[in-house]
């Protein structure tokens, strides 16, 4: 179907997109309020009352419309005009934050009103002319409204609120899987890895084992963590998202040890190089786990050290042991 310019449009066309816009709007206010009610009370009550505030003016809309029109809406749609704004689906996304939805209400706001601004330049109709000021008046109203409404919701203290339950749920969809996987990866694949290095002293077997030992061992994590929570009831997110954080940091933990036995054999000592770059790199990476355990976990830092460094090294020392014997 070919779609009709704007200037096609009679006022009684105008007005009833005006009608379907400021509901459309209003609902997606609605489904944003609803979604942060549970984590985030006061932003669900901040777009409670944007939603109303739409609802009000479409009422108002609605109200011009009948006197002048009657009760019956013509079946006219945004997609069916040339150059209307258009909503991005961004409310059907799982994973929005707060910010993320402020941030597209502000530009729902800023886009209706600029339309309508561009709309009324282009008409000839004086009286399209001043419906189109009207309706753009109103969206920088809503702009301002909005702003005024974030005051009388989002105290400081509400923002505190906010700020420290965004920065649990950081920790529980992000922090905690990566680390989980860190750990496993650093951890758990040290001693295959040396094991093969001192029992074949070859760079690149070892390589092999490492890169086989990562890999297996991320997509093992990986679907470990994203099969174990659907993420519904703990509130830990995605569970597909918190599966791909665990397996690529596993796979990245394990990684780092194992690079260094890229080093050629045929070096002059490739081997103890490589054995030496690659405990140096355990060495970074058990004391990285320790400080994201003591900054992220609320873990004591130096009982985080004792943990994971003597943990560590005793997995290193084992695959010492079991490659020498």
């Amino acid at each position: 179907m070919a779609l009709r310019s704007f200037a096609e449009l009679d006022d009684r066309e105008v007005l009833a997109l005006a009608i379907g816009a400021e509901e459309e709007d209003s609902r997606i206010y609605q489904s944003f309020a609803d979604r942060l009610r549970e984590a985030f009370p006061h932003s669900a009550k901040l777009f409670d009352a944007m939603a109303e505030e739409e609802r009000g003016h479409r009422d108002g809309l609605y109200a011009l419309y009948r006197t002048k029109f009657g009760e019956h809406l013509p079946p006219i749609r945004r997609d069916d005009v040339k150059g209307f704004l258009k909503r991005r689906p961004i409310w059907l996304q799982k994973t929005l934050t707060v910010d993320d939805m402020r941030k597209e209400a502000e530009v729902m706001e800023m886009q209706a009103a600029r339309f309508y601004d561009k709309a009324a330049e282009r008409t000839l109709d004086v009286s399209v002319r001043e419906l189109l000021i009207r309706l753009a008046d109103a969206e920088r109203g809503h702009e301002r409204r909005a702003a005024e409404l974030a005051d009388a919701h989002l105290t400081p203290g509400a923002r505190d609120e906010e700020a420290e339950t965004r920065h649990r749920l950081f920790v529980l969809q992000y922090v905690q899987p990566g680390l989980a996987g860190l750990m496993d990866g650093s951890v758990s694949t040290l001693a295959p890895i040396f094991a093969a290095a001192f029992a074949t002293h070859s760079n690149w077997q070892t390589f092999l084992v490492g890169l086989a030992a990562s890999v297996g061992a991320g997509i093992s994590m990986g679907l470990t963590e994203a099969l174990s929570d659907d993420g519904k009831i703990t509130g830990r997110g995605a569970p597909w998202i918190r599966g791909l954080v665990c397996g690529l940091m596993t796979t990245i933990g394990g990684l780092g040890h194992t690079l260094p036995y890229l080093v050629p054999d045929s070096w002059p000592n490739g081997f103890l190089i490589a054995t030496s770059i690659a405990a140096l790199i355990v060495f970074v990476e058990l004391w990285a786990i320790a400080w994201i355990r003591a900054r992220y976990m609320d873990t004591p830092f130096l009982q985080a050290v004792f943990q994971v460094v003597a943990g560590g090294a005793l997995v290193f020392l084992a695959g010492i042991f079991i490659g020498s014997a």
